[in-house]
């Protein structure tokens, strides 16, 4: 039996709730929620680039929506849901961000008229994990990042800046407060809801829940979830593979060295058979071998 609602994480709802022209309310809720923009400096108004304007991006493994919106002084905004933790993903989010700063030049612009480009970006995973991070700074669940002098601490160059939003850090259960937790609960839950719950009774929340309403899918689009769910799948169970081919792989390193030190201790000759059979050994052989040799202080 299918859910009520789609989750809203997967590539394909995303873009159906924040990725369309018809629900452009909601992208520009969702904007003025996360960059805390209030009075003059709300976006009023927002237009969905053209595939030719969007940052090329090989093997994109998340949901972008390039969007340019309007307020006072205009800005660029790459907006990104995240599902899974990947090598190199805080690098990444930086150079999708500073490449649709670079390249706006493309339309005949002078340095003078570039936008700002601020990088929104969900997360469905512990970026900076918790407790504190390693300079004893607690990042929140909404982070808001742009470059600082270093000795007085004074705010500039904010041509580019980057938000976050970790999911993983939302704690309030059923009852969120303020439009920022509503926003999390939204996505964290929406997938689990058999009704719509009071926290999201009221406009936006109520009507990105009505978009992600399955009974409003089309057999096409319940075809497209159905895949997009798969694909994440998919990349969950191979980041799962690797994790655990690559514990296996240091279990086995570990082993083999203590086994050669215990061999170096004991004047045991490993000579190259032995190093072959060392190298041919799965962790349980080395296991058995390392017993082995506490045991008895002799391979034969």
């Amino acid at each position: 039996m299918r859910p009520i609602f789609a989750d809203p994480k997967t590539d394909f709802v995303f873009k159906r709730i924040f990725g369309s022209e018809v629900h452009k309310p909601l992208l520009i809720d969702l904007l003025n929620s996360l960059l805390e923009l209030s009075g003059d400096h709300r976006i009023i108004d927002l237009q969905y680039l053209s595939p030719e304007q969007r940052v090329p991006v090989v093997e994109l493994k998340m949901s972008v929506v390039d969007v340019k919106c309007f307020d006072q002084s205009g800005r660029h905004y790459v907006v990104e849901m995240q599902v899974l933790n990947v090598e190199g993903f805080e690098k990444r989010v930086v150079y999708n961000t500073s490449k649709a700063y670079v390249t706006q030049l493309r339309t005949g612009q002078d340095y003078p008229g570039l936008d700002d480009v601020v990088g929104v970006t969900i997360c469905d995973f512990l970026l900076w994990p918790e407790p504190p991070s390693p300079d004893g700074v607690a990042v929140p669940m909404l982070s808001r990042w742009r470059m600082q002098e270093q000795h007085g601490g004074a705010l500039s160059l904010s041509q580019v800046q980057y938000v976050f939003l970790e999911l993983p850090k939302y704690r309030s259960g059923d009852a969120p407060q303020g439009t920022i937790e509503r926003w999390a609960y939204f996505f964290r839950e929406a997938e689990n809801l058999d009704v719509v719950p009071p926290a999201l009774s009221q406009a936006p929340y109520s009507e990105a829940l009505e978009v992600a309403r399955m009974a409003g899918f089309s057999a096409e689009e319940l075809d497209l979830y159905d895949r997009a769910r798969l694909a994440e799948q998919d990349a969950r169970g191979a980041l799962s593979l690797a994790d655990r081919l690559g514990v296996e792989k240091g279990l086995r390193k570990g082993l083999r060295k203590t086994i050669r030190a215990f061999c170096q201790a004991f004047e045991i000759e490993l000579d190259a058979a032995r190093e072959a059979a060392l190298a041919d050994m799965g962790t349980g052989e080395l296991e058995a071998l390392q017993a082995r040799l506490f045991r008895e202080r002799r391979w034969d």
